[in-house]
């Protein structure tokens, strides 16, 4: 089995890559630059960007089984339909697809109505493939670390809740799913596994967590979003920051919450219960102690 992960440098795709190592999969990882590239031993760096059409012709000729994960850009339904169908071209019959919770619900966010546009795809042709939906990252707060340090937990999130999700536990179901399907004889059946956490966080909730793991008072950013859509707009383009500002919204109205019966599947899957935030946060702290 040989198994394309695409976004092979990103914060899924490089875990991906080194769950697959570990397990013994011949792995192949899409690059743009496999110079800068740093991969386990063994693993084949193939140089490739997903509009680039040629280069992914070739690195699907290679391989017969797909992790497609992009990145959200303003051109991500271009790359993920492009690449489905050059996989089709390749008779790749084995293929995990990364998307995201609520993709069939906020139509009005443009990074998650574009993961549907790609999943309506993968149903209309009956693909074979398992659909992982992920909740919003535990591991998106990282980035909040100098607010948090001046007592302010700044992701506006809302009072509804979030059931975010640990990284690590997403690359854990990737792995798994990817290597059932690698393994198997036959093309298995369309699947979608929705992954989330097991604790609903709102920004109050948030703010208490990170004043125990801090040892000193932490305060929610609130919920004005036309602030941080502005502030967010000085560090990302402002589509991409508008297209979080609608993500955000719909936090507030309808939450990101997993089914009631998430965590028992989960740790099903996991073969452990799935990380909590409160964990990660003391993990965090810790390292921006020791730095």
């Amino acid at each position: 089995m040989n198994i394309l992960v695409t976004g092979s440098t990103g914060t899924i795709g490089s875990l991906v890559v080194r769950g697959l190592a570990a397990q013994g999969a011949s792995v192949h990882a899409l690059t743009r630059d496999p110079a800068k590239a740093s991969f386990p031993e063994g693993v084949i760096a193939v140089k490739g960007d997903m509009t680039d059409v040629p280069s992914m012709r070739a690195a699907l000729k290679e391989v017969d089984t797909l992790f497609l994960l992009n990145a959200v850009v303003a051109d991500e339904v271009t790359q993920a339909i492009g690449t489905l169908s050059l996989a089709r071209e390749a008779g790749i019959q084995r293929i995990v697809y990364l998307s995201v919770l609520n993709s069939d619900a906020y139509t009005d966010v443009p990074h998650f109505a574009g993961k549907y546009t790609v999943e309506r795809m993968i149903e209309q042709f009956d693909l074979p493939v398992t659909v992982l939906r992920p909740s919003y990252f535990m591991q998106n707060d990282a980035a909040l670390k100098d607010g948090l340090l001046q007592g302010r937990y700044g992701m506006p999130v809302g009072n509804v809740g979030v059931a975010m999700v640990d990284v690590r536990d997403i690359a854990e179901i990737a792995v798994a799913a990817l290597l059932r399907r690698a393994r198997s004889a036959t093309p298995l059946p369309r699947e979608v596994i929705e992954i989330t956490g097991p604790d609903v966080l709102t920004g109050d909730a948030l703010a208490t967590i990170w004043s125990g793991v801090l040892g000193k008072p932490v305060t929610p950013a609130g919920n004005d979003l036309d602030a941080w859509e502005n502030v967010m707009a000085g560090f990302m383009p402002s589509w991409s920051a508008y297209d979080l500002r609608l993500m955000l919204a719909r936090f507030h109205v309808d939450g990101m919450l997993g089914k009631s019966n998430a965590v028992d599947l989960l740790t099903g899957l996991l073969g452990h219960p799935p990380r909590r935030y409160r964990d990660l946060a003391g993990e965090l702290a810790k390292a921006w102690e020791a730095a």
